[in-house]
This record gives structure tokens, C-alpha cells and sequence, in this order.
């Protein structure tokens, strides 16, 4: 190769990898390329020994929400932010109706004398196990109560478990059931309203070491599964049917806000319910008479489980302190430079059951390494364009109550000035990262993914890849759900309740981002999810902590610093016509049921026969059946993608020249942020009208449910009401549709 040839080669390889650093999207090249800098700075600045000092700091003690210690880590909180730069940092206060324990008690009085624990045993090793500040066995927001009745087992608790154990001739009604948490996860709050409503006087939860503990590996301290004596808490409040303080639903629960009697509140449980060790089950199960248990329902213990009978009797009596008492949100600004009434906005929440080694003091240590390098950056006169808003939330774990009070307290400043949610819960518990998102933001996620390392040597993307890869071959398992997540997208689009994100994405309409990386976990919501478990087996060397900082930022800098917001439109439409796809697909048997003479011809004729059926058919068009308004949402949907990749393509046209209007970027970003608004019905699902938005929503389980008005009205068979909804969906679609086409004529004039 002559040398003149080398340098040529070597100029043109410089140039495209000049480009590809260059490419973001959302940014021209020139802004693209600063931005390049802005973030290599930002990266520079978390280190690991930082985020194990501020993760120590959040677990050194308990803090469950609305005690001593979460309100000093507050405090804590409001004062290094304004150390480290931030700015208009602020306490608010919410009077919420909480939850504490007094006493328990649980004794099995037949067929033999057992006394439960309900407490952990310290583990050697971990001094914070023998902190005499940790709680015994409770969970949150069940009632004050005492009784006497026999145990029934009924498995995961779930409707369909109590459809068995009526089938074996056992009812539950005035007895106590003891249940077990399940995997893949339901709700422990579903588990208590599906008691309730079958009249069992009190529920006992327990944690068998099939889901958790020794069937699955080495248990702490010799791993990172649950040991004998660990307790799962956890509240039960019904945040399925409306998040935040049970007695101020749809406003803020701000110092003499009205409230509602707790009596009339949804979401407020009427069961006594306690959860127990597998040390502590164990003598229940064994001791229990009546039919040997399904096989599925057989779990890790060495004996066979029975369903019950009347042989065990047990003395249950729980003592609450339930009543109002104040929750606080630190918030905290970096203001944007040039765009201050554009808001991007973090969060994380930090009360945790006990030390909250994983949930959510992990997150909450990287949001501090964040909320520092990005505090450096501002004194360094490298300002965000737009207003980067973090707030530490409390009140989480009891019902998304801090979270859902501040949205609910400023939702119509959010509706017009957000431009998106980011949540981290939990930053790290091992090495496996999770993505979710709207997708109109999964292809932004999945490029940041690219500009940052994973520990493990490999890009972020390509180890995300690996781990979707081997979750889809049916190699691991995983608390977040990648059902519907494809090699070329990786985000999770599929977005159920369960942490902070759902007051913005269901209640306001805000486009969310979830981040997290997973691992082997055991302790979850336990005394010994802990200092001492992060150390030895979730993140030994806090370099995932460290990464959650530098991924969390990238993704918030993004999205503040774009010149056009980097919104995908035609993604989302692929997305929507998915889930209706899917809506059909499983209720396949509902929809052939609806009360409508030629409903095969609908389904079996394709498109074709679908079109020469409602030329002939009375009773099809406007008037038709849901079938055919599922047909004209499919249309719909077209439309919208047509104009999603008529929009992206003039975008990035506009973007290549560098030369962007200001008032022209104004239109266009203000425009892009509508559309998530536009998802919203105001009257809400129905039967739970907090829930707003059409594409997503959560079922009890707090599992993702894909247009959730629509979807519970098929399977219920309401045809009136799936009608409606379909109809809804449909004109929200074509609304949105005229929305992007006209951003598209603005881009033209």
C-alpha cells in the first residue's frame, strides 16, 4: 500500500467514524457532536467508590415511609443537592393516610401448639442483620383484627386457586388463608382483594423456597437466595384501582387538601393479613389435612402440601397504626439554558421496608452520583437546553403515594411542560439490564445503550442483547417481563404498574423510560436485602451502580439537549397495531361469542370477506359489531404509521442541514410532546377512572395490560362498552395522525 493510498484510507475511516459519533437522534451533526463531548464529560465523573459510599449512607439504618430516618434521609438529600449545584431544591409535604405496625401474633392451636416467630435471625457476617431497629412481620395498610379459624391453603392466592378449592368442596369463607408468593410475580394486594372478596377472614403470605430460597441456589450468606427466616413486607393497598393516599383520589393530599372517609376509599383493604418466613409456614403446611394439593401447587418444602380442612386452627391478631401522617418529596432543578419551561424528570423513591440494600437504595445511591456529575457540569457553564427535574419520592412501597401526590399536585404544569419520565426503583441486584419504554422512545433508549460499556467488557447493547437473547431461549428468568420485545427494538414496550413511572405515563400522559439491571434475588423487601448482600453478591464492585448513573444521565441529557425531540411515531404505530393483533389473537373465543349473526365471516374471511360482509350486513359499519370497529382501527393505525415515517423522514432531512427555526422547533417539539396527552381519555378505564390512558394500563397483578378499556371489556364480554372503547381508541388514533401531519406542513412551508 503506497502512502499516499494509506492516508486516503485512513482520512475516509476517520471521517465515518467522525460521522457515526456524530449521529444522534434528535441533534444535527454540530449539536450531535458537542453533545458527544457533553457526555463524555458526564461519564467521566460517577466513580464506584462514591456510589458504595452514598448506597451505605441509605442503608445503614431502616426507613420505611413516614418514620424518623426516611424523613432525615430527606433532609440528607435537600442538602447535598444544594452542595452539589442543583437548583429550587424544595421539600414538599403530603398528609397521606399511612400505615405502621403495632403488634402481631400467630399461634397455631391444632392440631398441635406452634408459636411463630415472625421475625429474622441475624446472619453471621451481616452485623446490619442484628440492627434492633428491624421491624418484625407485617405489611402495610391491613386492618387491625384478631381471629380464630382454621387454615386453608390456597396456593398463589389467585382467583382460579379458589375456583379449585370450591371444586374440592373447601370454602374459605371466615377461615384463614395461607398463600404463597408467586413467581412469575402477582401483587400481593390482588392476593389480599381476591381474599376479601371471597370472605376468608385474614390472609398469611409466605415465601416457599421453590419461588426464592434453597431450590433455587445457595441461600445468603453462602448466596444470594432467601434464607429460612427472611420475610417478603410489602403493602396491599389496592394501587391498581387508585394510586397515592387512598382518601384523596385524583388530587394532591397537600396540607388540608379534602379528604374522603377511609371507609369509602377503593383502594383501602378490609383484611387482616401478615406475611411469614418459610420457617414459620412450614408447621401449618405440614400439619394440614383434607385433598394432597395439585402438583403445581406442591412447592419446595420436603413433604406433600394438602389443601386443608378444619384440622390446623390458628390465633391470628394484628394491631395497625393507620391514620394520616406526612410523606415528603425532595425535588431538585438543574434549569435549562435555553428551553426552562421544557421539563425532562427523574425519579427514584427512597423509603424501603428495612435497609433497602437493593429496593431502592441502589437506585437511590446511583441517582446521587447522577444528580453530582450533573451538578459539576452546571458549574462548569454545561448547562442542559432544558430543565432536568429529579425528585426522591416517598411513600413508594405503601401505594406510589409520593410520587402520585406530586403528579397529582402538578399535573397541568406537567401536561404542558414535560417531555418525559425516567424512573430507576432499583438500579442494580446483578448484571442483567432491562429496558422499558413508550415506543415512541425505544429506538432513543436502544442507541444510548450503544454509547456506553457494560462491565463485562461488551457494549451496554450488546450485552442487553445477550440477556433478551437468553431470556427468549428460556434460559433465565426475570422479575420484568420481555413478552413482546424484539431483537431489533430490545426495549420492553409493555408497560405495567408497580413503581413511580405510572402517575405519569396513566395519569398525565407523560412518555416514561424504565432502566434497571437484575440479577439472582432472593432477599427482595427482607431484613438481609442489605449492605451486606449488595457487597457480596448483587453488585460486589458497585461498577453497575456506577453504569445506572452514567445511563440514566445519557438518557436524560438526550432528551434535554435535542434539537428535535428524538421521537419515533411509526415505532409506536407498529407497537399499537401489536397489541390490537394480540387482543384479537387471545380472545378469539370472546370475540366469536359477540351477539352478531356472521361473526365467523369476520374473523375467518380476511380482509376481503371482511369487506364484502359489511357491504351486505345491516348491522355492520358505524352501527357494527367490535369486530368491525377493530377493522377501522387497523385502518387507523396505518394512517398513523404512514405519517409517523413521513415525519421522521422530514426530520431527519431537516436535522442533516443544521439549520433548525427556533420557532420552527418550538412547533415541532411542542407538537411531539401532544401526542402522549392525546392518549388520554378523561372519564378513564372503566370501573377505574384515575387510569386514563388507552395503551396502557395494569391489571391487579400489577402486570402490563395493552389497551386496557378495550382489552377488560372483551374478556368480560361487555359488547356495549368494548364498542365504546374501540371507538375511543380509534378517534384518538386519527387525532394524533392529524397531529403529524400537521407538523409535517409546518416542515414544508
Amino acid at each position: 500500500m503506497t502512502r499516499k493510498l494509506f492516508f486516503v484510507l485512513f482520512f475516509v475511516i476517520a471521517v465515518c467514524d467522525l460521522v457515526t459519533a456524530q449521529s444522534i437522534l434528535g441533534f444535527t451533526p454540530t449539536s450531535a457532536s458537542h453533545e458527544t463531548e457533553v457526555e463524555n464529560k458526564f461519564k467521566s465523573i460517577p466513580t464506584p467508590d462514591e456510589e458504595r459510599r452514598q448506597h451505605r449512607i441509605f442503608t445503614q439504618e431502616p426507613h420505611i415511609a413516614g418514620s424518623k430516618r426516611n424523613n432525615e434521609l430527606a433532609e440528607y438529600i435537600r442538602d447535598e443537592w444544594k452542595k452539589q449545584g442543583l437548583e429550587d431544591v424544595v421539600i414538599h409535604r403530603y398528609d397521606v393516610y399511612g400505615t405502621n405496625p403495632k403488634s402481631a401474633s400467630l399461634e397455631m392451636i391444632a392440631p398441635t401448639s406452634y408459636k411463630a416467630l415472625l421475625k429474622e435471625t441475624p446472619i453471621p457476617g451481616d452485623d446490619d442483620s442484628n440492627n434492633p431497629a428491624i421491624s418484625g412481620a407485617w405489611l402495610g395498610m391491613s386492618v387491625s383484627g384478631e381471629v380464630t379459624a382454621p387454615v386453608i391453603y390456597a396456593h398463589s392466592g389467585n382467583p382460579e386457586d379458589y375456583d379449585l378449592l370450591r371444586k374440592n368442596g373447601i370454602s374459605v369463607k371466615g377461615k384463614i388463608v395461607l398463600v404463597r408468593y408467586s413467581n412469575p410475580y402477582s401483587y400481593r394486594g390482588f392476593k389480599a382483594l381476591t381474599a376479601q372478596r371471597e370472605g376468608a377472614a385474614a390472609m398469611l403470605v409466605y415465601s416457599d423456597p421453590q419461588e426464592d430460597g434453597y431450590k433455587k441456589g445457595k441461600v445468603d450468606p453462602d448466596g444470594p437466595w432467601g434464607p429460612e427466616y427472611h420475610i417478603q413486607r410489602g403493602a396491599i393497598t389496592y394501587d391498581f384501582m387508585v394510586p397515592g393516599d387512598p382518601q384523596t383520589p385524583g388530587w394532591a393530599s397537600v396540607p388540608g387538601a379534602k379528604r374522603i372517609p377511609i371507609e369509602e376509599a377503593v383502594s383501602a383493604p378490609k383484611i387482616m393479613a401478615l406475611p411469614l418466613s418459610w420457617h414459620d409456614a412450614k408447621p401449618l403446611l405440614q400439619n394440614m389435612d383434607g385433598p394432597v394439593a395439585p402438583k403445581d401447587w406442591q412447592g419446595g418444602l420436603p413433604f406433600e402440601y394438602h389443601l386443608g380442612g378444619d384440622r390446623v386452627k390458628a390465633h391470628l391478631k394484628i394491631e395497625m397504626d393507620n391514620g394520616l401522617q406526612p410523606y415528603y418529596v425532595v425535588e431538585g432543578r438543574i434549569r435549562g439554558a435555553e428551553l426552562p419551561d421544557e421539563w425532562v424528570v427523574m425519579g427514584n423513591h427512597r423509603d424501603a421496608w428495612v435497609f433497602g440494600g437493593v429496593d431502592p437504595s441502589s437506585g437511590t445511591a446511583s441517582m446521587m452520583e447522577l444528580t453530582r456529575a450533573l451538578g459539576q457540569l452546571a458549574k462548569q457553564g454545561m448547562r442542559p437546553r432544558r430543565t432536568l427535574v429529579i425528585c426522591s419520592w416517598d411513600g413508594e412501597e405503601v401505594g406510589l403515594t409520593g410520587s402520585t401526590e406530586w403528579g397529582e399536585q402538578f399535573a397541568d404544569e406537567l401536561r404542558s411542560k414535560a417531555v418525559a419520565y425516567i424512573n430507576v426503583d432499583e438500579a442494580t441486584s446483578g448484571p442483567n439490564f432491562h429496558g422499558q419504554a413508550v415506543a415512541s422512545l425505544a429506538p432513543m433508549l436502544v442507541e444510548t445503550t450503544r454509547t456506553l460499556q457494560d462491565p463485562s467488557g461488551k457494549s451496554l447493547y450488546d450485552a442487553w442483547k445477550a440477556t433478551v437473547d437468553r431470556e427468549k431461549a428460556g434460559q433465565q428468568s426475570t422479575q420484568f417481563s420481555s413478552s413482546g420485545v424484539a431483537n431489533d427494538t430490545l426495549a420492553d414496550t409493555r408497560i405495567g404498574s408497580g413503581s413511580d413511572h405510572t402517575v405519569f405515563l396513566n395519569f398525565i400522559g407523560m412518555p416514561v423510560l424504565g432502566l434497571g439491571f437484575d440479577g439472582d434475588y432472593g432477599v427482595y423487601h427482607s431484613a438481609y436485602d442489605d449492605f451486606y448482600w449488595m457487597n457480596h453478591f448483587g453488585d460486589p464492585g458497585y461498577k453497575y451502580h456506577t453504569l445506572m448513573s452514567q445511563l440514566w444521565g445519557v438518557t436524560a441529557l438526550r432528551l434535554a439537549n435535542a434539537d428535535l425531540l428524538p421521537f419515533d411515531f411509526a415505532m409506536y404505530a407498529a407497537n399499537i397495531r401489536q397489541f390490537v393483533n394480540d387482543l384479537v389473537k387471545d380472545n378469539e373465543q370472546n370475540l366469536r361469542r359477540q351477539p352478531h349473526p356472521n361473526s365467523d365471516v369476520i374473523l375467518s374471511g380476511g380482509e376481503a370477506g371482511a369487506k364484502d360482509h359489511t357491504k351486505s350486513c345491516p348491522t355492520c359499519g358505524t352501527s357494527g359489531t367490535v369486530s368491525s370497529d377493530l377493522r377501522d382501527v387497523q385502518k387507523a393505525v396505518d394512517q398513523f404509521e404512514a405519517a409517523g415515517k413521513k415525519l421522521n423522514e422530514s426530520l431527519a432531512r431537516k436535522l442533516s442541514t443544521g439549520q433548525i427555526d427556533p420557532e420552527l422547533a418550538l412547533t415541532l417539539n411542542h407538537g411531539m410532546m401532544q401526542v402522549e396527552r392525546n392518549w388520554l381519555n378523561p372519564d378513564g378505564i372503566p370501573g377505574r377512572p384515575w387510569f386514563k390512558h388507552i395503551l396502557y394500563g395494569a391489571r391487579f397483578t400489577y402486570a402490563h395490560l395493552e389497551l386496557p378499556g378495550l382489552t377488560e371489556a372483551v374478556e368480560k364480554q361487555d359488547w356495549p362498552v368494548a364498542k365504546q372503547q374501540a371507538e375511543i381508541l380509534e378517534r384518538a388514533i386519527q387525532e394524533n395522525t392529524k397531529l403529524l401531519e400537521d407538523l409535517m406542513q409546518a416542515l414544508t412551508r
